[in-house]
């Protein structure tokens, strides 16, 4: 879609100073599909020169807000963690042709800060951290479940730019599991659910995205019990933070993320010794 109220499209290594009607361009599969009429210029980050995907010394995983999901699946084709089939399943979440994949960021996806963003599943699943930079230069971090803060809200200041996402080396240890819901065959998730078990301290961690307006994140120092993790969700996620829209009724998308839920527990938890064990 043209953007007709754009006057002027600047590269991000010559921004003077950021003004009203500035917007961060990097993908550009959201600003263009869709009318932006409060915009008058945009800021391009495409020749920034940041590396998609960065391994630090440390062992965690730096990723580019400017890096596509394209590129993104290629390192995790070739990446040996145990976490790195996830990054091919949330990938896959798109849904989308090959043109997005090779256009479409993971900085943009977690801009947007739509429920259904798969980036968002992904690194709020593996406990990412997004480092945001203010147009000062000054920069803090901020947990990528906390980053979200309601359906296409985020904790992002005005010309505050979203620089890398980094995946700390323990989660990318983890042994995860995967599952995703939507109402149609090739429809937008409804629910997202991702497990992540830690093969040093054996706790589990358990995201629900899709079905909540913001990334709902649970961790238990054991794997619980089928009763205990119904209760500890039902109680972290209040009524009107289930999603309702086209792609899913409130109730139905509790529903289906209690039931993934259960489902991503039963795959990573040791199985237990005797009934009221399974219980708990």
């Amino acid at each position: 879609m043209d953007l007709n109220t754009v006057l002027e499209v600047r590269d991000a290594r010559q921004l003077a100073s950021w003004r009203t009607g500035d917007a961060w361009l990097g993908g550009g599969t959201y600003l263009f599909s869709e009318p932006q009429p409060h915009l008058r210029r945009l800021v391009d980050l495409s020749r920034m020169g940041w590396e998609p995907v960065a391994q630090l010394p440390d062992g965690s995983l730096e990723i580019a807000a400017t890096c596509t999901i394209a590129q993104l699946s290629r390192f995790a084709a070739r990446f040996p963690a145990p976490a790195a089939p996830l990054f091919e399943q949330c990938c896959r979440a798109f849904l989308a042709s090959f043109k997005i994949w090779n256009m479409a960021t993971v900085g943009g996806n977690l801009c947007n800060g739509l429920p259904a963003g798969p980036m968002i599943s992904l690194t709020a699943a593996l406990d990412g951290s997004a480092l945001l930079q203010a147009q000062d230069g000054s920069r803090r971090r901020t947990k990528v479940a906390d980053f979200i803060t309601g359906a296409g809200r985020k904790d992002l200041g005005e010309g505050e730019l979203l620089r890398s996402v980094t995946l700390p080396a323990r989660a990318l240890t983890c042994r995860t599991a995967f599952r995703q819901v939507s109402l149609y065959g090739l429809g937008r998730s409804g629910a997202l659910v991702i497990g992540a078990l830690d093969p040093l301290d054996g706790s589990l961690a358990i995201t629900v995205t899709a079905a909540t307006v913001r990334p709902i994140r649970l961790w238990f120092p054991t794997p619980p019990g089928a009763a205990v993790l119904r209760g500890t969700l039902d109680a972290a996620v209040a009524g009107p933070e289930w999603f309702d829209d086209i792609h899913g009724l409130p109730a139905w998308r509790r529903h289906m993320a209690l039931r993934l839920a259960e489902e991503v527990r039963a795959e990573l938890a040791p199985h237990p010794s005797s009934p009221e064990e399974a219980a708990r």
